[in-house]
Parts: structure tokens; sequence; C-alpha cells
């Protein structure tokens, strides 16, 4: 009986967590909806009326570029900011990493100034659509379908190791540095909706890196999925956890998904090279030694976990860093230590 009662009584409280669940996630998916909108309608407006003579749209109808960051500061880094502070969670802006390049493309091709080959334009919007498709379905996969479920795990250990001026120092770290790197490694967007030159057999290699680094990315990330939820319930069954992925991509690399990732916005640069703007790549190398630093991140997190250490450190000695390669020796890495 005293069971029966205890059950009875805990009903309401569930009831009430799964509520105030339900009522968090619908929450975070309309603010995540409307938080693109002033950028969106003042773009919109500019559209309609870019050709009047007004200063404002005039400067933007010039400065297509700097049109471009302006809106990203003031929407981003202003509101973004402004959001996460009041929610004391900066996860809208992983969400955004997988939308803002596809905002961006079809600003930069709807633009009055634009100038471009149509079929180079259509493929490339096409290929960043499939590259956004894929990107946030990992992502909400990854956080069980919803909305602002957690932020990345870096951002928490950032705030313990700023405190009090996490506040203030957390503009900079996640805002800032974003349009940095999210401007940047678009640039070749904005290249190609600035060159109008005949398609060429560079543009079909340039499709052929982007859409392999897109499967990659995609049964890299499926394969991590996969064994992220193996393991978590064989620790709801009370059994050992298997201590490291070693299969698939993974028995070539210590981190295919970076690796398809990185290959991507490289391939997208080639489409700026082929139009002779060879200095677009500074923004996948920015994103390269971005990724070089959350490898080493993640590889001492991953090392401070006592279950998977020892295996991990084999793992490390034996497999290649992001490219894909053939496996080594340990002994060999050894003698070589």
């Amino acid at each position: 009986m005293r069971s029966i009662l205890g059950g009875l009584l805990s009903l309401p409280k569930f009831s009430t967590a799964a509520t105030m669940a339900t009522h968090s996630n619908l929450k975070n998916a309309l603010i995540a909806f409307l938080a693109p909108l002033p950028s969106l309608l003042f773009y919109l407006s500019f559209l309609r009326h870019y050709h009047e003579d007004n200063p404002l749209y005039n400067w933007c109808y010039h400065h297509p570029l700097l049109f471009a960051n302006v809106l990203f500061f003031f929407n981003v880094n202003i509101l973004f900011y402004a959001i996460s502070y009041l929610q004391s969670s900066h996860w809208m802006i992983d969400l955004y990493w997988t939308v803002i390049p596809v905002m961006l493309v079809h600003f930069y091709a709807n633009h009055p100034l634009a100038q471009y080959n149509v079929w180079r334009s259509k493929v490339v919007i096409l290929l960043t659509w499939i590259w956004s498709i894929r990107l946030t379905h990992n992502y909400f996969r990854r956080e069980n379908w919803q909305w602002g479920h957690r932020q990345d795990w870096r951002f928490t250990d950032m705030s313990h190791q700023f405190g009090k001026n996490w506040w203030w120092i957390s503009f900079f770290v996640v805002y800032f540095s974003q349009q940095i790197f999210l401007i940047g490694i678009c640039l070749p967007m904005y290249v190609v909706h600035s060159e109008d030159k005949p398609w060429n057999i560079w543009d079909f290699i340039a499709v052929f890196i982007c859409l392999s680094a897109i499967i990659i990315a995609y049964y890299a990330d499926t394969e991590l999925y996969n064994f992220v939820s193996g393991n978590q319930k064989l620790k709801e069954l009370g059994k050992p956890m298997v201590p490291n992925l070693d299969e698939g991509l993974w028995r070539y690399s210590r981190h295919p998904n970076y690796f398809g990732e990185q290959l991507w916005w490289w391939g997208l640069f080639l489409f700026a090279w082929n139009l002779g703007q060879t200095w677009t790549f500074v923004g996948a190398l920015a994103n390269s030694l971005c990724l070089a630093h959350v490898t080493v991140l993640v590889e001492n997190r991953m090392l401070k976990q006592a279950y998977r250490a020892e295996a991990y450190k084999l793992y490390q000695r034996t497999t290649s860093v992001w490219i894909p390669w053939f496996k080594s020796s340990a002994k060999g890495k050894d003698k070589e230590t």
C-alpha cells in the first residue's frame, strides 16, 4: 500500500517536470525562430527600397560584405548575447552555426550588385543547404530533438574558468569570434556571387570534394551517435561501457567528423580559388586552426575519464588525428618516443 501511495504521489511531480520541459522546449524554439527576424526584415526592406535616395540603403547597396558584417554584429553578437545573458546559456549559437551560412549565401545571391554564373550559384546554394540539413539533423539528434537542451561543454568549462568575469568575456569568446569565423569561412559564397566566369573542370572538382566531405561527416557523426547511445544504454543497465570508438571511419581517424567538416570548407574555398580570389583561404585556415585547438581540448577530456584513458592513449599512438589513414604500430611509436 505504501509503495502504491508513493507512486501516486510521485505522478504529479513527474507530470509537472514533463510539462516544464515541454514549455521550455517550445519557448526556446520560438526564440530561435524569432531571433533572426530583425536582419531578415531589414534586408527585405532594403531589397524593396534600395533604389530610393536613402543614405543608409545606398551604403548597404555599395558595401554588401560590410553590410553582412553589420547585420551579423547587431543581430547575432548583440541580440544573441542578450538572449544568452537572460537565459544563462549560449545554446543558440551552436544551432545557428548550421543556419547562418545558408542565410549568407542567399544574402549574397540576392543582393542587387550580385553577378555570377547561374549554374555555379545554384550548385553552391544547393551544397550549402545539404551541408546545413546534415549538420542541423546531427545537432538535434545529439540533443534528443530538444531546443536549448544544453550549451556546448566548452562554454561551460570556460564559464568556470573565468568565473564572475564570464558575463562580459563570453561576448568576445562566444559571439564576436563567431563573426570572424563564420563571415570568414563563408567568403567563397561572396566571391561566387561577385564573379561571372564560365563553369569549368575545377568547379566539378570542388563539387566532388564538398559532397565527399558531407558524406564523410555524416557517417562519422552517425557512428559516433550510435556509439554514445550504446554506451548510455550499457550505463543504464549497470554494465561496463566501451572505452573507445575504434570502428568504421573512426578506425582510420581519431576525428573523422572534424576531417569531413574541414574538407567541406576547403572544397568551398576551391570555388573562390577558381575565380581568382585566393585570399579567401584565410577563412578555411582559421577554421582548421580552431578545430586543431578543439581537437586538443576533446582529447584531453577523453584522457581525464578513468575508464577510457589507457585505451585512448593506445588509440592516439596507432591512429591518425584527422586524415583517415591505416593503423600504425603501437610498438613502433613507443620506440620513436
